[in-house]
């Protein structure tokens, strides 16, 4: 595709390419799942057209879907589009039909145990995620989180992170970054100065952190500086009050952190793109005409899912005409665009076919790795009249879960009778005094507020495995679930944890469940350092 100059573009269009906005990945307008945010085709259509806007970041519709659907994006719009999406566990977690890695923290546990063979794995996930995305119409991974989880509480990081410490998640994300690379994809690194240390979910409120400068050099920052040296195209920042830093201004909307820190001491010249500023963490801060004003200030040269981008470069454009914002700031960014747009465009990239069998192997072999079980097995011919009871987050908003699931047919087929139930209905499961499989599908996500258990659920559980009602555990999702369950069952109940919540992640933890496969880590082995 050809970039016209930015330089015949007037102010307004200058600016509109400085906005990406929410857009649904499916075709049609009765598909829409989240009117909110995201626009009628008609609206979007113009925006795209007359505004000029300079990208969209999608959600929903399938792979095969995204084809079309980013193509006609592309067609709707005057200068070629930044199509973006956050897919930080493949094509696969948001659309679909592409490959469905494990949460990052899955390699954690393979690096303990082998660290080279973690960063083969990162790196063919990079590789992967990019040339599907390519063959989608994504030509921007908001990808990879850079952030060091070292608080087991945090509800919207957790096993999104690679690690809890900051050496392993520096050299597992710079790894994710080299593979992609070797596309034009634009990678990302985010939630930027660290988002890993917080119990609250900046899509609902603005966290704080409190911690020293010394503190933030030492932990939280070297992860960025490594995708820094590694040639990270853009920088996410984090909606998060940095108090050693900035006492006032949330760390998107601070000048002291965007601009000095992140592009005057670590040296980045790339994209700099705001969190989304629809969250909770910033809605509150400031009206958006405000935030938006703010956050180009500050430094940022992309605003991410502004409420409504006409409000935002309105205000922008006025700011400029005030004289608060020169336009010389505006053109700063705008190279900057240019640039990234010119890269993804001016190669054409040989994108992989979807479901291709390697990927596929690569999910397998990484879910085997980072497998956890006690030595115990279930035998499927010792019990009758049992229950697969599952529990997972939001049993009306489960994309891993479906009637022909291995976590239903599996147990299924040696007749135990299921129940599901979501984890704000689990005080139910106890009045089933039948011998129970339990499977739970629990982590951390964003708008949950929660990383998973709390002092209900926990005493449910108790009382559950007081019962002795539980044959068997598996646990998809989240280690310190597992670690909880751990402290508080009999060593001899077998137990099983999967990092992947997909089909190959139940089949692989209920076949090794029921039968010994062998190869698999044993818990008395592993040290997850929590």
């Amino acid at each position: 595709m050809k970039i016209p100059d930015w330089q015949q573009f007037s102010l307004k269009e200058q600016i509109a390419q400085m906005i990406v906005v929410r857009a649904s990945g499916h075709l049609l307008d009765h598909q829409i799942r989240y009117p909110v945010w995201e626009a009628s085709n008609a609206q979007l259509k113009n925006w795209l057209s007359e505004f000029n806007l300079g990208g969209v970041i999608l959600l929903g519709g399938s792979s095969v879907e995204l084809q079309s659907r980013s193509q006609q994006l592309q067609n709707w719009a005057r200068t070629p589009l930044f199509i973006a999406a956050d897919i930080e566990e493949g094509v696969g977690q948001r659309f679909p039909g592409g490959t469905w890695f494990p949460a990052p923290m899955a390699l954690n546990e393979i690096y303990r145990q082998n660290p080279q063979l973690a960063q083969d794995y990162a790196y063919q996930v990079g590789e992967v995620t990019a040339k599907e995305a390519l063959l989608l119409g994504i030509n921007w991974l908001l990808a990879p989180v850079v952030d060091v989880n070292n608080n087991p509480d945090n509800p919207v990081i957790n096993v999104r992170a690679y690690s809890d410490r900051s050496e392993i998640v520096g050299a597992l994300t710079t790894a994710f970054i080299r593979g992609a690379k070797t596309t034009a994809v634009l990678t990302t690194a985010k939630h930027f100065p660290g988002h890993g240390d917080t119990i609250t979910d900046s899509h609902l409120a603005l966290p704080t952190l409190s911690h020293s400068e010394s503190r933030l050099e030492a932990v939280e920052l070297p992860p960025f500086k490594e995708a820094i040296i590694n040639q990270v195209d853009s920088v996410m920042t984090a909606h998060l009050l940095i108090s050693a830093w900035d006492q006032q201004q949330p760390a998107t909307l601070s000048k002291t952190i965007v601009t000095q820190k992140l592009r005057h001491q670590l040296g980045f010249d790339g994209l700099v793109v705001t969190d989304a500023l629809i969250m909770g963490g910033i809605t509150k801060f400031a009206t958006p005409e405000e935030v938006a004003v703010m956050a180009i200030e500050a430094g940022s040269d992309i605003l991410l899912m502004p409420d409504d981008p006409e409000t935002a470069i309105w205000a922008i454009y006025n700011a400029v005409q005030s004289g608060r914002i020169t336009a010389q700031r505006i053109h700063q960014s705008l190279k900057r665009i240019w640039q990234a747009k010119n890269r993804v465009f001016a190669i054409k990239d040989k994108a992989v076919e979807l479901f291709d069998h390697q990927a596929q192997q690569l999910v397998a072999s990484m879910l085997k790795d980072s497998q956890l079980r006690n030595a115990s097995t279930l035998d499927p011919d010792a019990y009758q009249n049992c229950r697969n009871l599952i529990v997972v987050d939001d049993v009306l908003n489960t994309s891993y879960l479906d009637i022909n699931s291995p976590s239903i047919t599996i147990p299924q087929g040696i007749g135990y009778q299921r129940q599901i139930v979501d984890s704000d209905t689990i005080q139910h499961i106890g009045k089933d005094p039948n011998p129970t499989l339990l499977q739970i599908f629990i982590r951390g996500n964003p708008f949950r507020g929660s990383a998973g258990l709390n002092s209900n659920t926990k005493q449910i559980y108790r009382q559950l495995i007081a019962s002795k009602q539980v044959l068997a555990i598996a646990i998809y999702g989240s280690p310190y679930v597992m670690e909880w369950f751990k402290s508080i069952i009999d060593p001899d109940i077998p137990l099983v944890f999967s990092y992947g919540q997909m089909n190959q992640a139940q089949a692989i933890a209920l076949n090794s469940l029921l039968a010994d496969q062998g190869g698999i880590s044993n818990f008395k082995s592993n040290n997850f350092g929590f």
